[in-house]
């Protein structure tokens, strides 16, 4: 028998967009008449997603907004049905997906208490017994008989978390409406689901809170424009995340071209140990692998490279020719390795181009401008792009006792 929580097979869910602007009923007449379908498409939300949540597994779901994880989690929790494919839960599921849903604006936070065990199929000498505690976790004693619509946002939230804890579901979803909550009553959400773990309960997290999921997540989903991009070790899969949304801010700066006698098929960044990242820290070093490719034979080739900044400014550049490293003649496929030693810059997103031209400048073979974005993370504090080694002296007192604060 199957030890999965839920089961997604296939599955994808559509909408139909109607076209925007005032419509007359003329208009509508008119478009009744064309062929089907005219005046409105189809979005696809999710494409083909599949995958398996095992019971007791926290499953986080990641993704840039618009990439279907909210569509994901009302499919799973049966406010939407998919368009293709099919879903398999096993157990009762409760979940908190919106600010409020379910709630009514006009009834009292005791009677939308009790509504929503309705909802979920508890009676009320059951929601009478969870009632105490339901109140307690929210931290409304005071304002549990006033009408909801009166509430503000981490009302709603602290009252939507407490009542979709406290039915002790099998299966719980929760959206990204935690971000809502203050810092105290996220600690005791996490304090809650970490309790949920131990019960051996399944969950699926919605967060932008990159830092939290790591930490609560057995694995990570993650999502891009309605197709599953990676779903595994939390480390791994946001560390493609991350290197996706790179990419995608620095869009439009980037730009390839060149005469095609040699082309530059790849570049593959590596720590200072030799394992392949495109994170590094400010004060360490970094190897850049350069695959390419000559369609003929090419003599005295140069190759080189530029930093920039997020923006595309440049911040510093070099060749072979000018650190006079000779290379008479390429011809075939070959690789050659750029080594940085300690990188200056301070955090943030920086761009690498790559180039391969001729000795005397006038031909450039292939050029790979800004398309290679890195992340660099640090602890240091300064004003600007790059560190300078710099200390302060007065009447004898240095600001380091003369040593350089480097980077972090």
């Amino acid at each position: 028998m199957s030890n999965n929580a839920i089961s997604v097979e296939g599955v994808g869910k559509s909408f139909r967009l109607h076209r925007s602007g005032t419509r007359t009923v003329k208009s509508m007449a008119l478009d009744i008449l064309r062929r089907p379908g005219s005046g409105r498409k189809d979005f696809w939300a999710l494409k083909d997603v599949s995958f398996k949540v095992p019971c007791g597994e926290t499953l986080g779901i990641i993704g840039a907004n618009g990439a279907g994880k909210s569509t994901l989690l009302s499919l799973l929790a049966g406010t939407k049905v998919p368009t293709t494919g099919r879903i398999e839960a096993k157990g009762t599921i409760s979940s908190l997906l919106e600010l409020g849903a379910g709630f009514h604006p006009d009834l009292t936070g005791r009677e939308n208490v009790f509504l929503c065990g309705a909802i979920m199929g508890l009676t009320r000498r059951q929601m009478k017994e969870r009632f105490d505690a339901i109140v307690s976790f929210a931290g409304l004693d005071e304002f549990i008989d006033q009408p909801v619509k009166h509430y503000s946002s981490g009302m709603y939230v602290r009252l939507g978390f407490a009542v979709a804890v406290e039915v002790d579901p099998d299966i719980l979803l929760i959206d990204e409406v935690l971000a809502v909550g203050d810092v105290e009553f996220q600690r005791k959400c996490i304090d809650k689901m970490k309790a949920f773990r131990e019960q051996g309960k399944t969950m699926l997290i919605i967060s932008h809170d990159l830092g939290t999921i790591q930490r609560i997540s057995d694995r990570i989903l993650f999502l891009d424009e309605g197709t599953v991009q990676g779903i595994g070790d939390p480390d791994s899969v946001v560390s493609n995340y991350k290197s996706m949304a790179r990419s995608k801010s620095v869009g439009g700066l980037d730009r390839v071209w060149g005469t095609g006698e040699v082309s530059l098929e790849r570049v593959e960044f590596l720590a200072g140990d030799g394992s392949p990242t495109d994170t590094f820290s400010s004060g360490s070093g970094l190897l850049a692998k350069i695959f390419y490719k000559a369609n003929m034979r090419v003599e005295d080739p140069v190759f080189g490279f530029s930093l920039a900044d997020s923006e595309g400014r440049l911040i510093y550049g070099n060749n072979t020719q000018i650190e006079k490293f000779a290379i008479p003649s390429i011809e075939g496929e070959g690789t050659i390795t750029l080594h940085l030693g300690e990188l200056p810059m301070a955090a943030g997103t920086y761009l690498f181009s790559f180039s391969v031209h001729s000795a005397d400048h006038r031909t450039n073979y292939h050029r790979l401008d800004n398309c290679f974005p890195i992340a660099v993370e640090s602890t240091s504090s300064f004003e600007g792009v790059c560190f300078i080694p710099s200390r302060w002296e007065m009447g004898g007192t240095t600001s380091d006792k003369g040593e350089d604060n480097g980077p972090a």
